[in-house]
């Protein structure tokens, strides 16, 4: 019994030993479809990261890109904009200089006509004595003045220049 039992034992071990290494085998080859699993993933996630790295790259040029354009449309408006300021000041001096100088010649009307009437009534009751109406009258109304109250009074551009 002792030989049956010392070769039961013997297979048994070998058995035992057989299935050892069979699910060794079995662990080893989990292992390394973890391991392979596990690469796969990583190999992935990696893919995915340069992926989401070369949007933001490609993101940044764009958004670079459009704040030059905005830039260069910003420093053109506000060329344009003190340009136009520039004219809009040449243009208040002018308008400030024709006030000036109409107010100056509203003044000059107003002292004409009332030196005229001053001069003209007298003269025109003694002309209308003298029958002399006409050539006197026409001499101190300003209105008659060989029509060159009538003309309009021009500025030259020279004058205008600041």
């Amino acid at each position: 019994m002792a030989s049956s039992s010392g070769t039961c034992s013997g297979s048994s071990q070998l058995q035992n030993s057989g299935s050892e290494e069979d699910l060794q085998v079995v662990m080893d080859q989990r292992k390394r479809k973890r391991m392979i699993s596990n690469r796969e993933s990583a190999r992935r996630s990696r893919m995915r990261k340069q992926k989401h790295l070369d949007d933001l790259v490609s993101q940044v040029a764009q958004l670079r890109k459009e704040n030059q354009q905005i830039l260069t449309s910003v420093n053109l408006t506000t060329q344009q904009f003190l340009t136009v300021e520039a004219e809009n000041s040449v243009l208040r001096a002018q308008v400030n200089e024709l006030s000036h100088r109409l107010d100056s010649l509203k003044e000059i009307i107003e002292v004409l006509n009332a030196s005229n009437t001053s001069f003209v009534e007298p003269m025109v009751n003694s002309n209308n004595n003298n029958n002399n109406n006409n050539n006197n009258n026409t001499f101190f109304n300003p209105f008659h003045m060989g029509g060159y109250l009538n003309q309009p009074i021009m500025a030259s551009a020279d004058v205008l220049q600041y």
